[in-house]
Formats: C-alpha cells, sequence, structure tokens
C-alpha cells in the first residue's frame, strides 16, 4: 500500500475495484482492501479465473504472498467470517465472550454490562 498518505487503504480499494471490476460485478471475485476471494460454483473455469486475477495484478505491478493464499479449499476465513459452499458463519473464537457472559442477576449487574457496551443514559 501507499505508505505515508491518509487515504491509503481508500486509494488502495479504489484500485483493486477498477481492476477487477467485470469479475466483482459477476459475483465471482469479492475484495476488500488487500484481501481477494475468488468463489465459483463449479470447478470448472476456477483455474483460469485465479489466472486472470493474478495476471491483472501482475500487470498492474501489484503481487501475492504465496503463504497467504489458500487454494481450492471448501471453507475460508474473510473479514472475520467462514465463508463455506452453502452457507456463512461466524468464526466461533469471536462470538465466545458472547457465549460466555454471565447471566445478569441484579441491577448493578446491568450497569456494568451497559457501562462495557459505553451505553450512557
Amino acid at each position: 500500500m501507499f505508505f505515508g498518505l491518509t487515504n491509503s487503504p481508500v486509494t488502495f480499494q479504489v484500485i483493486m475495484n477498477k481492476l477487477l471490476r467485470d469479475l466483482i460485478n459477476m459475483g465471482k471475485v469479492a475484495v476488500f482492501i488487500d484481501d481477494v476471494i475468488v468463489g465459483m460454483e463449479d470447478k470448472e473455469g476456477h483455474d483460469e479465473l485465479v489466472a486472470e486475477v493474478i495476471k491483472r495484478l501482475e500487470e498492474n505491478n501489484l503481487y501475492m504472498k504465496l503463504e497467504k493464499c489458500k487454494w481450492k479449499v471448501r471453507e475460508v476465513g474473510f473479514l472475520g467470517v467462514v465463508i463455506g459452499p452453502d452457507r456463512i458463519k461466524m468464526v466461533k473464537v469471536k462470538v465466545k465472550g458472547v457465549l460466555d457472559w454471565l447471566t445478569l442477576r441484579c441491577v448493578k449487574d446491568m450497569q456494568k454490562f451497559l457501562g462495557l457496551t459505553n451505553y450512557y443514559c
């Protein structure tokens, strides 16, 4: 990314949207800043689509770290959720705090909870 600029993430998002606009509009690619996900309902054409995305990135001097890439998986973590063939689910670690929350038993507990969530009456 362009370090030192105030709007660096926004600028990079605009670049990625322009580079992959037609693929995003077809619903086969999703981009959030430097996270790119390529998804197809069937296996045919997946490799060609990935090759097209890589080609467009390389043509614009943008590169990927191979150790961060996942290839041909059924489920993938993306922006705090797990996306699979038939569903989107939350990452268990992210919701553990909410699931383990103690039951509120008195007014003082409620005040503590509201203070935690930055709620002021």
